[in-house]
């Protein structure tokens, strides 16, 4: 396309941009035109989110040049509609201009209700006072368009779990009128229903001439929503073309370089014995009497919808949050384990990597080797002074181990790319070499390529004899890797199945199966009675 074709609200061309120690983008050229989707595909710190972020105003290139099509909805044109410069100094400057960005780590104000999340720059108000009750009704209906209903408006966001926040970081931009919306990462959290409210509402947009930008480490939903294909690798463009005349296997190619085997990953071999047995587990009404074991040698996933309580349940076992009842064993033994915070799990051998990275994962302005060295701060240390040369190293073999891109050990881990944060955080836990590992969903954020790498370390780590729980929304992830699933409804641990048991429609059913019918009451029951699991 031209760029005097009246469809054009975009043109890129020649974008470069570097950070200390890497080269971001390279002479990239890239457009947008009205009423497509444009994905943008690529693995970790190939330059996906650094190129939106020019896009959007919250990153400056080193040079090249944007064009942007169409009067801008709240500025005068000046010497006509198309083809004007554009160069956004701030998110401010883009937005209005018409270009919104839903980015894929969560900026919601946590003391504030959803409703003034979504509303935060146009909040109804007379003479000062906000119209609460205008207000809310307003965010309930933009709410109800993303599944997000049963939510009051009213409540804080920092009640609500990571599913939901990104739900309202979503309606929070499908709520103001532009012309570009680009969406990083917008489905890494979601249930397959939430997903499909999502593209319901792309679809509604792209009818009225929106363009949107769309980034995504999920391939099969990239060439189900996308018109066109834009892959790069290692901050450069490798190829645009039409989402038609792509399969997911050569996406995967020109990302990665390479081809990747996508054979099933489950290791073979019985399990040992129960490594983690948890009996009549309950925090509040998230948690109802669950009880399970994940033995040696084993991955066990978890499954269930967004607010299930799957989340809840392993921030109780790691005492990250206050059980009100239920008892811990390790290793066997018929003698509960006390736990009564965070460092009581680690020191008992139990590792938890939190699904919410940037808040309760790294330290995000210390650098990368302090971030992996933090579980294990008496092996790189002596006579209370750290050993940075001893750091360095381990960051090195880590690093390397999850091939982590990072210019050197002393980067601070905020200006690493999500997918290699969350490398950080995994390396963080390899290092400490625990027993149990709790993974709550690992590969959110993470590309292709890398999150093939996870699975075979997954895998590896069964073969040591590590027992591994694997939280995730993403089933046929759990079906690649597990050997048992369990799902959770409703606060409650409903059914486990076994390779020869499950299908996907199995355990989506047990996943509603709390959600119908009767309303139950529910409480938690007597435990300590009750024989530990093995």
């Amino acid at each position: 396309m031209t760029t005097g074709d009246s469809k054009m609200l975009l043109n890129v061309s020649g974008i470069n941009k570097s950070f200390p120690g890497s080269q971001a983008l390279s002479e990239v050229d890239f457009d947008l035109r009205a009423g497509e989707v444009h994905a943008l595909v690529g693995e970790n710190g190939a330059g996906k989110s650094t190129l939106t972020l020019i896009i959007a105003g919250l990153e400056q290139p080193d040079a090249g040049q944007m064009l942007l099509y169409g009067p801008p909805p709240r500025l005068p044109t000046k010497g006509g509609a198309a083809g004007q410069p554009y160069q956004p100094q701030s998110r401010a400057d883009a937005e209005a201009r018409g270009i919104r960005m839903v980015m894929q780590e969560l900026h919601l104000i946590g003391n504030l209700t959803v409703a003034e999340n979504i509303f935060i720059e146009k909040l109804p108000n007379t003479f000062g006072v906000i119209n609460y009750g205008k207000l809310n009704a307003a965010a309930r209906e933009i709410t109800r368009q993303v599944g997000l209903g049963d939510v009051d408006p009213a409540a804080p966001v920092r009640t609500l779990g990571i599913g939901q926040q990104q739900m309202v970081e979503i309606a929070a931009g499908l709520s103001q009128r532009c012309r570009i919306l680009a969406l990083d990462e917008p489905t890494a959290s979601l249930t397959d229903k939430e997903i499909e409210l999502l593209f319901s509402q792309i679809a509604r947009l792209k009818a009225t001439g929106v363009g949107i930008i769309y980034i995504s480490h999920r391939i099969e939903e990239v060439t189900r929503i996308a018109d066109r294909v834009t892959v790069l690798r290692d901050g450069k463009v490798i190829a645009t073309r039409a989402a038609g005349e792509l399969d997911i296997n050569e996406i995967i190619r020109m990302m990665v370089g390479r081809d990747l085997d996508r054979v099933h990953l489950r290791h073979s071999g019985a399990p040992g014995k129960a490594a983690l047995s948890v009996v009549g587990l309950c925090r509040g009404d998230k948690v109802k009497d669950v009880t399970f074991a994940v033995h040696r040698g084993e991955i066990l996933g978890f499954a269930g919808l967004v607010g299930s309580g799957r989340t809840e349940t392993m921030r109780a076992i790691f005492a990250a949050d206050r059980r009100d009842a239920g008892q811990i064993y390790l290793h066997g033994s018929n003698r509960p384990v006390r736990i009564a915070k965070p460092s009581d799990a680690v020191r008992s051998g139990i590792a938890f990597l939190t699904e919410d990275r940037k808040e309760q994962g790294l330290l995000l302005p210390l650098s990368v080797r302090v971030n992996i060295s933090l579980t294990r701060l008496l092996d790189v240390s002596r006579l209370g002074w750290i050993n940075t040369s001893r750091e360095r190293d381990v960051a090195a073999k880590y690093g390397a181990v999850l091939s982590v891109r990072y210019s050197s050990p002393e980067q601070p881990c905020s200006q690493l790319s999500g997918g290699n944060q969350q490398k950080v955080v995994i390396a963080k836990w390899l290092y400490k070499d625990s027993d149990v590992f709790i993974f709550d969903e690992p590969t959110r954020g993470i590309d292709v390529g890398t999150k093939f790498e996870i699975y075979r370390l997954l895998a590896e780590l069964a073969e040591k004899g590590k027992a591994i729980i694997l939280v995730s929304s993403d089933l046929k992830e759990l079906m690649v890797v597990c050997d048992r699933i369990a799902v959770m409804s409703a606060g409650r641990l409903v059914a486990t199945f076994s390779p020869d048991q499950w299908t996907e429609e199995k355990i989506i059913a047990a996943a509603f199966s709390r959600y119908v019918g009767a309303a139950r009451v529910e409480t938690c029951g007597e435990t300590t009675k009750r024989k530990y699991p093995t």
